[in-house]
């Protein structure tokens, strides 16, 4: 089992959109997980339609595979990161988080993504567990019907410090939801190494059946912060081992988002850091 290598855009906000993925196609990148920001691919654009249908031809020129994601920082409000979330107080305001995301299927689409990443957001203060796991439930349903109507799956992120942070809270949400069919994983592999009880590899194997998005990066046990591959504690060969023996077929997209002052150099180290790791796991293009 071969794995599919890409590099995400939020670690490469320097260089034009065009720029960035020919650089990865160069560099011999499976694909690429494309943040959906104002720099790059701006969801709320007016003309949105028309450079979804320009990048997707550029994608398929440059035969690179994709994954949308929606991590972008001030997207929606200029003066809160992130926000609102699907936990916002504001009914309004979790609106427009939804209505974004079910826009970002619709370009997920478009653009023939293997999976549309999200995460939940933290819990308002003062806010109970359980009123914030309703919230997110209900957010979560349009976004859910319109992904199984595009057949993009919906691959949520455990996030350190989010109402959703964990595997085992994926696995709560999906209870709440009635385990629909499209919602999915994303499984960042530096996340495994910071909070989870088992190590990353044992993440790898646990997540198997629920995977729809990978992201790879190094970190420290207990700190959340994104580091260069060789910078933090993980063991690589054994985690990228069990991701080829998953049978995953998506992309293993490099999350770097705090490095794009040297998002090329970046992009060119961890292509090799990572075909020199997944050596046992044969991997190839």
């Amino acid at each position: 089992m071969t794995l599919r290598l890409g590099y995400g855009t939020n670690g490469l906000t320097d260089l034009r959109l065009d720029d960035a993925l020919g650089l990865l196609a160069g560099l011999g990148y499976d694909g690429v997980g494309l943040t959906l920001d104002h720099m790059h691919l701006d969801p709320l654009a007016p003309d949105a339609g028309d450079r979804t249908r320009r990048v997707a031809r550029r994608l398929d020129a440059l035969r690179l595979g994709v994954t949308v994601e929606t991590g972008a920082r001030y997207v929606l409000d200029p003066r809160r990161k992130h926000g609102p979330t699907l936990l916002d107080p504001d009914p309004e305001a979790r609106a427009a988080r939804t209505g974004l995301l079910v826009r970002s299927v619709e370009i997920a689409a478009g653009l023939g993504a293997h999976a549309l990443h999200c995460f939940s957001g933290t819990t308002p203060p003062g806010t109970p567990t359980d009123t914030a796991w309703e919230r997110l439930a209900d957010a979560l349903t349009p976004v859910l019907d319109a992904a199984a109507r595009a057949g993009i799956p919906l691959a949520v992120e455990p996030e350190p410090g989010h109402l959703l942070a964990t595997l085992a809270d994926f696995h709560h949400l999906r209870t709440l939801l009635g385990d629909p069919p499209a919602l999915g994983l994303t499984l960042d592999i530096g996340h495994c190494q910071c909070l989870e009880p088992l190590p990353p590899a044992a993440c790898v194997e646990a997540a198997a059946p629920w995977l729809r998005h990978v992201q790879i990066e190094d970190m420290r046990r207990g700190v959340h912060e994104h580091l260069p591959f060789g910078d933090g504690e993980i063991d690589f060969p054994p985690v990228l081992e069990a991701l080829a023996a998953t049978g995953y077929d998506g992309l293993t997209v490099v999350e770097l988002p705090r490095h794009s002052h040297a998002g090329p150099d970046l992009a060119r180290t961890s292509l090799d850091f990572l075909r020199a790791a997944t050596a046992p796991a044969r991997h190839g293009r």
